[in-house]
């Protein structure tokens, strides 16, 4: 079969054999070619023209191609379908008598290792994450190889693990092919990891991996980087570490450094509470609009920008360095002038931490170099733009950043000031930085100007006014003659080629000028490439430098973007503290009162604390705002810790470690579970991981089944979190209004309700948090504002009617107690209870002014056996 073939087929084959997962593009001139099944699905997913190719006695083949300048774009495609690309470049050029030139895969693209900058959302990293697994113990690695960011950790439950996960997003995760296979697998794949790859068992081995670790960062031990007692993270690390130079065949040099983190230097969040609170992406479409993320971000910088999600994601729970961070926004804050300075300094910087990268990965093109360069010009105003007393969060931001005159200087000194796009066509170089290129520059120059010189005089040595000398890659320089003067033409012209309208002809002396230009061209051409790449390996080697100052500058755009914001939208600076209080005066939900515009948000206020008001129980009307006020306090606090202002006239916060909420409805056809099913296992998972310092917020907790069961649930829900978890605080908003007797026994509990008025058959929600109960739910005053048809609400008024002259009586307590147990006749809900009870009309037709005191005792007693009589039956 393969002899049959073309050597060119031969040599594609042998490359696709050691590529089978990816999708090969083949470089055969200036396009990218795919051939076979890899053709027929790019065709598909990218939308291109599938043909044919000859591939020797054996036919033709399947081919499509597009061309090698567009290729980003066309990969970014592939990309987002979940496909892998290998890139096949010629690494010869064609000589004379040689059939085929030599190929090779130069890198392998995958989701978590593309790094085209202009094609990756600048606000996001691209995450790629290994993930290791020991029984109940995780080890994880994950790198954007976009900012050369590495970092390590273990967690020992999954619950910790699906947090972490879901707030890291990879893109694509590695995972051991034994766990793939394995009965917990599903479970994790649920969460969004991106594309899965799966790869051999021993690339995670621990020895294996730690010699990979040490040749790459050139180290004895792993006690710098702080890692050393975590095997599962360094089998992770090292199995990430050989992905990628397999795919990037190279050696990472822009990845220097591990850094190596604990879960319990930040807030813990689970999936849900990332979900439920919309903070950095929305339920509806995944993007930022509507979340925290949106209303905090007016920062001016990619990297800014990305730092600021990182922080919303990873409240702290240090108060020392939420501190120092509240200083320095308060710096800010107070320095108008100078945050403005510093912001339209900042809108001049472009992304330094991934040009860099790109350069330390040889990725860089002429004009990445020149951004890099104009973007470092900008670092010395910005420190010298901060001034008078500075806090200590910022005074060592300023001092960690470079000026880089020296790189600066390298790059002003060589680079063109507008250099093409493309590396290898010339006018990469400024003039006068190398002699030996000046002076080939000097020969193609004055060798055009001689051709120009050379038509002059033939046009006055032939008289063929209309003579002109032209060029094509085909056939070089040529005399071009119309067909109505060839007459004229003189005998020491050679003909070339014949047109339609016209002849070619070239003359001994044109060729020979001919070879002098080309040659001259072609070395300017490989000069000036080479002189680039010798610059770009100079600059990427000061990637430790660049990766520094960009984190830097990363840190002045979050922190004046989040004094920017606090002087716009009125926010103050809270208190944190290692107290168990939480005590907002006039608080506002940061995303709602943004929305509103045209409306005044309703502040309120929330006095918690470890004792006497730990568990709130929040009644109120459908859309009076329950939902809103327990998820802004949620926020608030949120924002307190990750060191910015919060929307509040003032705010004192004991640090939270960790925040649980269960909000909403929500299914999993596809794994066989009902909403409530959904809702028990979240909030199983709370009170199973919430600790004393944990902030419970509990939406509606129980409505997925019937009345009753819905009420014990919420009860023992509400006694648990009482019993078992002392100081966590929780608000437990519900319609439950049976619970809101827990604050009569049980000590810490509070009630609470918001407000409305009744206006007739009308209600104005006010909005306004107060304490006590609402025994009303107004559920339907609200499918009235809904629209619901006239006939449905008059039917719904008489039916909540019947169903209130049979409601709940008795005493709450004993109701719910453990040892009681009430029993009674279970009522048609839809019964006509306009029907009279036949004792009713016999006590009408009674004379009761000629009973004596004995007959009336007399007929008491026997209409009290008649009904219960009834009620037995």
């Amino acid at each position: 079969m393969s002899s049959d073939l073309t050597p060119m087929m031969r040599q594609y084959l042998d490359v696709k054999e050691q590529h089978k997962d990816a999708i090969l593009f083949f470089r055969l001139g200036d396009f990218y070619e795919m051939f076979f099944d890899d053709a027929t699905e790019a065709a598909r997913i990218l939308h291109i023209t599938l043909t044919s190719r000859g591939a020797g006695k054996g036919g033709k083949v399947p081919m499509c191609g597009l061309p090698h300048h567009a290729a980003d774009n066309y990969i970014a495609r592939l990309i987002r379908h979940g496909r892998k690309v290998a890139i096949c470049d010629q690494v010869e050029e064609p000589a004379p008598g040689k059939k085929i030139v030599k190929r090779q895969v130069t890198r392998i693209i995958t989701p978590g290792t593309f790094i085209a900058d202009d094609l990756l959302d600048e606000s996001v990293n691209n995450y790629i994450l290994s993930f290791n697994a020991d029984g109940g113990n995780f080890g994880l690695a994950y790198a954007d190889i976009s900012t050369g960011e590495f970092r390590v950790t273990e967690l020992d439950n999954r619950e910790d693990l699906f947090s972490e996960l879901y707030r890291i997003s990879p893109a694509e995760c590695l995972i051991p092919e034994s766990f793939s296979k394995g009965k917990g697998s599903q479970q994790f794949m649920d969460v969004n990891l991106g594309a899965i790859t799966v790869n051999d068992d021993w690339l995670f081995d621990y020895d294996l991996s730690l010699k990979e670790i040490k040749n790459h960062f050139l180290v004895e031990s792993l006690e710098g980087f702080g890692c050393q007692d975590l095997p599962l993270a360094v089998g992770a690390a090292g199995a990430l570490l050989k992905y990628l130079k397999n795919t990037q065949k190279s050696r990472l040099n822009n990845i220097n450094v591990i850094s190596t983190y604990r879960a319990s230097q930040f807030m813990t969040m689970d999936r849900n509470s990332y979900r439920h609170l919309e903070l950095t992406r929305n339920q509806e479409d995944f993007s930022a609009t509507g979340t925290l993320l949106e209303v905090l971000d007016k920062t001016r910088t990619p990297m800014g920008k990305r730092k600021l999600k990182r922080w919303i994601s990873c409240p702290l729970l240090d108060t020392e360095e939420i501190k120092a961070r509240l200083d320095a926004v308060q710096y800010f804050y107070d320095s108008g002038e100078c945050r403005k300075n510093v912001r339209d300094l900042l809108k001049e910087i472009y992304d330094i931490e991934r040009l860099s990268n790109k350069v330390s990965l040889g990725k860089a093109n002429a004009r990445d170099m020149v951004a890099l360069s104009s973007s470092l010009g900008n670092i010395a105003k910005l420190r010298d733009s901060i001034t008078g007393e500075v806090p200590s969060r910022i005074r060592g931001t300023v001092l960690g950043m470079d000026d880089f005159k020296d790189v600066i200087g390298w790059m002003e000194s060589c680079l063109a000031p507008e250099p093409p796009n493309v590396l290898k066509e010339g006018g990469l170089i400024r003039d006068g930085y190398d002699p030996r290129l000046d002076e080939l520059r000097y020969l193609v120059t004055n060798g055009k100007d001689w051709v120009t010189g050379l038509q002059k005089r033939e046009i006055e040595r032939t008289g063929i006014s209309s003579l002109k000398i032209g060029f094509n890659r085909v056939f070089g320089y040529y005399i071009e003659v119309t067909k109505a003067k060839l007459d004229a033409v003189p005998t020491d012209y050679i003909r070339k080629q014949t047109l339609v309208n016209a002849e070619r002809f070239i003359t001994p002396e044109l060729k020979e000028q001919e070879s002098r230009i080309i040659g001259a061209e072609e070395r300017i051409k490989n000069m000036e490439y080479e002189i680039f790449c010798r610059l770009r390996d100079k600059v990427g080697a000061e990637i430790e430098r660049l990766k520094r100052t960009a984190d830097c500058v990363a840190e002045l755009d979050v922190l004046s973007d989040l004094a920017e914001v606090a002087v716009v939208n009125r926010y103050s600076r809270p208190m944190v503290n290692e107290g168990s209080g939480l005590r907002v005066i006039e608080g506002r939900h940061p995303v709602l009162e943004k929305i509103l515009k045209d409306k005044e948000f309703v502040p309120n206020d929330i006095r918690m604390d470890a004792g006497h008001s730990r568990i709130f129980i929040i009644t109120g009307s459908n859309m009076a705002g329950k939902s809103t006020y327990i998820r802004q306090i949620a926020l608030i606090t949120i924002m307190a810790q990750m060191g910015g202002f919060v929307p509040a006239k003032e705010a004192e916060i004991g640090v939270v470690d960790r925040i649980f909420t269960r909000v909403g409805a929500s299914d999993r056809l596809y794994r066989g579970m009902s909403t409530f099913m959904v809702e028990m296992l979240e909030t199983a998972n709370i009170l199973n991981n919430a600790t004393g310092r944990s902030l419970i917020i509990l939406d509606e907790i129980g409505r997925g089944t019937s009345t009753f069961d819905g009420v014990s649930i919420a009860w023992a829900v509400v006694e648990f979190i009482h019993h078992r978890l002392s100081g966590a605080k929780a608000m437990f908003a519900t319609h439950y209004h049976e619970l809101t007797e827990l604050a009569g026994v049980m000590k810490g509990i509070k009630n609470y309700h918001l407000t409305v008025q009744e206006w007739g058959d009308e209600i104005v929600f006010l909005y306004k948090v107060a304490e006590g109960t609402c025994d009303e739910s107004f559920g339907i005053h609200v499918a009235k504002l809904a629209g619901m048809p006239p006939g449905v609400i008059s039917r719904a008024r008489a039916i909540l009617n019947n169903l209130q002259k049979d409601s709940f009586t008795g005493n709450i307590r004993w109701r719910f107690s453990e040892e009681q147990k009430r029993e009674g006749k279970q009522f048609d809900l839809f019964e006509d209870f306009s029907r009279e009870h036949p004792i009713i009309g016999r006590i009408r037709e009674m004379d009761v002014n000629r009973l004596t005191p004995l007959e009336a005792l007399g007929k008491m007693a026997e209409f009290k056996k008649e009904l219960s009589e009834d009620g037995k039956r």
